[in-house]
């Protein structure tokens, strides 16, 4: 029967901990001018309020190599493996079966479409300016900072013979952009010193350290209310994935690999392709790291290490995918040892996002002075607290800012696949309670009875063909293909405030063997510390795909500072203080449960009646619809959808001031608009909509699995790229406009584009190549020139960001080496 939470709860027994006695939120904000009780303009003071943030973003892409299998380098790498050869000698011989041999076999040969994601590129290295090549060289030193110690070991990856006898290069796709930026910049001697101060500036913001093309920001943005606060986000992501488009055009007319067969393309994509994902079953994991991990040549100084933390990453979180089957086992979950063993391999590290940091000025500052009464200790305990209460606000952004749209066959239901790595985030309770209802939500039963895959997938096929069991459409399977956001120990809990917390948790982990100490820690909101970042913030980590840059990425960098600054309210005010959100297993997965049913579409979850967390408590009051489960005794269901708006009517409510002074009272009602209509405003219903438009179809579910996540991997590569290019285009045609129009300021800017157009309009010249910019097909020249007109724009951007100079802050947690070739 319908229930209110207050009434269903008992009163909170409230326990003071030992370092809340060390460190008091009040004291704290008095220190830093934050005095709540006088309540006078108290929005106007607080950090992450009016003109005190600054952000940034990192985005990962997904390349691949259109062209035939001759010409391209992934199945040429394939197919000189030794892995290969072993397996088609020891099939000839009858020491193992024929058919891994003829899989893999078949794997290169049958490739209608012909595209190969992550596919490396090769080509003459005398196709290189002297200065690209020079480039090249420096970051071929086993230590930047060295030189004197030559050249990395693993140099011959990179450097072959060719056919002929002259030397080829062999690179992913990640570094030849940047390479392809050099070479634009030795392209011509007459260049304006302003675009080679810029373009070489820039060459650290494109990053190889995994599998996917990394970059993040190229300028750290002021967000100022009256320029529409996060939209100067999106709109420099958009040029900055216009950039990346550019130079990868260019890289394919200049380095001659369009004339030997291969096309390169970058565009955003959520998921590991479908046919890596089946090539990762039939390899060992040596061999997947050899031909995907990146070789981290660019963003710093001793790239094999980082080549070798990658390689540790990629080996930890395959082991940590093993160790989740024998959690699922003691969870209930995996009844018997009837199993589909996970491989030894893991492409959760394919899964490409996004990043958004914001920073504070005020916060900064006060680091930046050594202030004694705000340090390390104080940034951390406010911190902690902070990404606690933003924890509860996540579902909001669950395909309604970004998605990642999946299809889940029958045959796909294997636990001990498709939960992934929630047996790491979750406690045992509310992972049963999850998995239960997203069978109930797949409709996995047959004559009333709940079923899943058997482990052949012939039998699979054959049985949910017999009853008509489809699997499951899910909106963002991205965050539960991905260790999102590990959970605490009873031991060591890592949010409550004290130094060091992290670092014991991870030891903690290791010992389970769920993970590495020396591996950054998963968290969807990262506290981005100043002794390590060089700023004060916080880094939101939930962003899979967005349908555009602007609308799309812009009001979610805009609910991300809206939220933080809700945060900081709270702690100024003392109604949220660290003992109100426990420090443990159970209470962090009961306030994650319902981001996870977001991203899976279950509709309901579940919270006890007698839970300690007040914030939890608070928010439940406003949420409609709650009723006493009668499945879970002492439990009270919860639907999710109306747990959402509850969150959107108390950022109206507790936040009103805070929405005025950041003037984001258009972007809540955008946000209404997105829970209440998804299916046209939301972005998990954009991109659903772009890929059924591209198949004709007018639901998911009437799509077998395969064939429709394929089409979502046609649409991202196809309508969704040229989407995000001419959204970048357009923006980048606003820029020579400005440019143009203003007469006054910077000189050199103007002197420079005269320069580089030789007195005629940027405007004018941009539109006649436009059509051949979105269609790859400009020639080179013409791919030049708005290179560099585009860094020139990006120079003008520095003038009026935050600091016009290299920031550690929003590069996530890439820190680039200074370097000087």
């Amino acid at each position: 029967m319908p229930t209110s939470f207050h009434s269903a709860t008992s009163p909170l027994h409230l326990v003071p901990r030992p370092n809340e006695t060390r460190l008091s939120l009040s004291e704290i904000f008095a220190d830093l001018g934050i005095d709540a009780s006088e309540n006078v303009d108290l929005a106007s003071r607080l950090p992450f309020c009016g003109n005190d943030v600054t952000a940034g973003s990192e985005m990962e892409l997904q390349a691949a190599v259109a062209g035939r299998r001759e010409a391209v380098d992934l199945p040429q790498a394939i197919e000189r493996s030794n892995y290969f050869a072993h397996i088609i000698r020891r099939a000839r011989v009858g020491d193992s079966p024929a058919s891994l041999a003829n899989l893999l076999e078949r794997f290169v040969a049958s490739n209608d479409e012909q595209i190969w994601e992550n596919s490396w590129v090769h080509f003459p290295r005398r196709n290189l300016s002297p200065l690209a090549d020079q480039v090249l060289r420096h970051d071929l030193l086993a230590d930047k900072s060295h030189p004197e110690r030559g050249l990395r070991s693993d140099r011959n990856r990179y450097l072959m013979v060719g056919t002929g006898g002259d030397e080829h290069l062999r690179l992913p796709i990640s570094y030849l952009v940047k390479l392809a930026l050099a070479d634009v910049l030795g392209s011509r001697s007459d260049l304006p010193q302003t675009v080679q101060r810029t373009g070489w500036r820039l060459m650290d913001h494109f990053l190889n350290d995994n599998t996917s093309p990394e970059t993040f920001s190229f300028n750290v943005l002021s967000l100022r209310p009256e320029n529409g606060l996060g939209r100067v986000v999106g709109r420099e992501a958009a040029k900055r994935f216009a950039l990346t488009h550019l130079l990868v055009q260019y890289a394919n007319v200049s380095f001659g690999l369009a004339e030997s067969g291969q096309r390169a393309m970058i565009y955003a994509a959520p998921h590991p392709p479908q046919r890596q994902k089946a090539l990762n079953e039939l390899i060992p994991d040596a061999l997947y790291r050899e031909l995907f991990m990146s070789p981290c040549l660019s963003g710093w100084d001793r790239g094999e290490e980082k080549h070798r933390y990658m390689h540790l990453c990629h080996e930890v979180l395959s082991r940590s995918q093993l160790n989740a089957v024998a959690k699922l086992r003691d969870a209930g979950i995996i009844p018997n040892n009837l199993v589909v063993l996970p491989g030894v391999s893991n492409t959760s590290l394919a899964n490409n996002g996004t990043h958004i940091s914001i920073g504070s000025q005020l916060l900064t500052a006060r680091r930046a002075a050594d202030d004694k009464a705000y340090g390390m200790a104080e940034e951390k305990y406010v911190g902690d607290l902070v990404v606690k209460i933003s924890e509860h606000f996540l579902p909001l952004f669950v395909g309604t800012y970004s998605a990642a749209p999946y299809r889940l066959g029958f045959a796909d239901f294997h636990p001990e696949k498709a939960l992934g790595f929630l047996s790491h985030e979750l406690d045992f309770t509310h992972l049963r309670m999850l998995w239960r209802r997203w069978r109930k939500k797949a409709s996995l039963s047959v004559c009333g009875r709940s079923v899943t895959p058997f482990g052949p997938v012939w039998l699979d096929r054959l049985f949910a063909g017999l009853f008509r069991l489809k699997g499951d459409y899910v909106s963002d399977f991205r965050l539960i293909d991905y260790p999102a956001w590990l959970l605490s120990t009873y031991q060591q809990p890592a949010w409550d405030g004290r130094l060091g917390n992290q670092d014991r948790l991870k030891q903690d982990l290791a010992e389970m063997g769920i993970f590495d100490n020396r591996m950054s820690l998963y968290m969807l909101i990262k506290l981005r510390e100043y002794a390590t970042m060089g700023f004060t913030g916080f880094e939101g980590r939930q962003y899979s795909l967005f349908a555009d840059y602007q609308e799309d990425m812009g009001r979610a960098a805009d609910l991300q500072t809206l939220i933080t600054a809700l945060a900081f309210k709270y702690m100024a005010q003392g109604r949220i203080k660290h003992r109100h959100i426990p420090d443990n297993p159970l209470a962090e997965s009961e306030r994650r449960q319902m981001f996870f049913a977001s991203a899976l579409g279950i509709p309901t979850f579940f919270v006890r009646k007698n839970s300690r967390n007040l914030l939890l408590r608070r928010i439940l009051k406003r949420t409609a619809q709650l009723r006493v489960s009668r499945r879970y005794p002492g439990y009270v269901r919860v639907p999710v959808e109306e747990y959402r708006k509850a969150l959107l009517q108390t950022l109206i409510e507790d936040g009103s001031d805070l929405v005025e002074s950041l003037n984001l009272k258009e972007t809540l009602n955008d946000l209404r608009l997105r829970l209440e209509v998804p299916g046209h405003h939301g972005a998990f219903g954009k991109l659903n909509a772009g890929i059924l438009k591209g198949i004709g179809k007018s639901a998911a579910m009437k799509v077998p699995a395969g064939e429709f996540n394929r089409a979502a991997e046609d649409y991202y590569r196809g309508s969704l790229r040229q989407r995000h290019l001419s959204e970048g285009l357009d923006i980048l045609a606003d820029n020579f406009r400005d440019l143009e129009k203003r007469r006054t300021g910077n000189g050199e800017l103007h002197l420079a584009l005269s320069q580089l157009l030789e007195g005629h309009s940027a405007s004018e010249y941009f539109q006649k190549v436009r059509r051949d910019l979105l269609t790859d097909r400009a020639p080179q020249e013409a791919l030049g020139r708005i290179i560099t007109l585009l860094l020139l724009t990006v120079a003008a951007d520095s003038d009026s960001s935050v600091s016009s100079q290299d920031s550690k802050e929003n590069a996530g947690d890439h820190v680039p080496a200074t370097s000087v070739y």
